[in-house]
């Protein structure tokens, strides 16, 4: 696989962008792209030629994370106003707002299905499970301490969760700490099954591979990007070459290749089978908050896609082949 520079779009906010996703098509709609912002506000973008097509209002402070329904139907934001808005995507109406206290609304999924959206609850050390049908919580996953504290950390605090994922069968959901470790849970009988080690700084994005459920990929400040047996409770691979922190990371439709981005302002291409950077793209001019392959489906979709998006107020949009 190779990545080649397709478009991009400047100032495509007033400020910083945190989070990208793809809204996937629908019978009537072609992929749309959601991108979030600290302005405030998030917009959507038709999926190829990276043209504006609405902007949502609604959030009073940054917004965090994004997600989309895996319908294309609707889709979610998270702010640091601690409110996530859930808005149909085709009429901008809103659907559900959920209030959560201060400091507990970060990263959110949808789990594969539809019927579950996993909302990282940062100083509550828990992950929050909304039914998607009755936008009612119905879990807390909350977070063990591990057995036996490490010297550095205080016996009073608490794990500060930043990050979550679904794996493709949806019957785990992974999540990230601010201190590095990863906690799995079998989301069925709602239980905590073990935590993966590893790292030793916030750990701020997760992706499982969409073919292996088993496969676990993180991205943490510590400039490393770990590949977990997230079932065994393994470290499979420690890959670096980014020469600060990993904010993103995301693993292609095929299973074959990761992407990740990153404050040293680079995005790089991973390939799995060599376990190694195959390429670093420099498109964007400051630190790299969001990396999101496009998901395969829609009649006029013209060929792979990755998108990246960067506190420059940036979008760049990639072919890969």
């Amino acid at each position: 696989m190779k990545l080649s520079g397709l478009k991009s779009v400047d100032n495509a906010h007033d400020e910083s962008l945190w989070a990208v996703t793809w809204v996937p098509a629908t019978a009537t709609r072609s992929p749309l792209l959601l991108t979030g912002s600290l302005d405030e506000t998030v917009k959507l973008w038709k999926s190829d030629d990276l043209v504006l097509d609405r902007t949502n209002t609604g959030h009073c402070l940054g917004v965090a994370s994004v997600a989309a329904h895996p319908l294309g139907s609707i889709a979610a934001s998270s702010s640091l106003d601690s409110f996530v808005r859930v808005f149909d995507v085709d009429s901008n109406a809103t659907i559900a707002t959920l209030e959560a206290p201060p400091s507990e609304v970060w990263q959110l999924k949808f789990d594969p299905k539809g019927s579950l959206l996993a909302v990282a609850g940062g100083s509550s050390a828990s992950v929050k499970l909304w039914d998607t049908n009755t936008w009612e919580l119905v879990a807390t996953l909350s977070i063990p301490r591990p057995e036996g504290p490490k010297p550095t950390d205080r016996s009073s605090s608490k794990k500060f969760v930043l990050s979550v994922a679904w794996s493709p069968d949806g019957k785990r959901l992974a999540c990230g700490s601010m201190d590095g470790t990863l906690s799995v849970f079998d989301v069925v009988r709602a239980k905590f099954i073990h935590h993966l080690e590893g790292h030793h700084m916030p750990v701020r994005s997760l992706a499982y591979s969409p073919y292996d459920p088993r496969l676990l990929f993180s991205a943490s400040d510590d400039a490393h990007v770990h590949m977990y047996d997230a079932d065994g409770g393994s470290l499979v691979q420690a890959m670096s070459g980014h020469a600060s922190w990993v904010l993103s990371v995301d693993v292609s439709p095929d299973g074959a290749a990761v992407a990740t981005g990153s404050s040293d302002k680079t995005v790089r291409l991973w390939d799995l089978s060599m376990r190694a950077a195959v390429q670093t793209m420099s498109n964007h001019t400051d630190q790299v908050w969001g990396v999101a392959f496009r998901p395969p489906g829609g009649s006029d979709v013209r060929g792979g896609r990755l998108v990246s998006v960067s506190d420059d107020k940036s979008i760049a949009l990639y072919d890969y082949s």
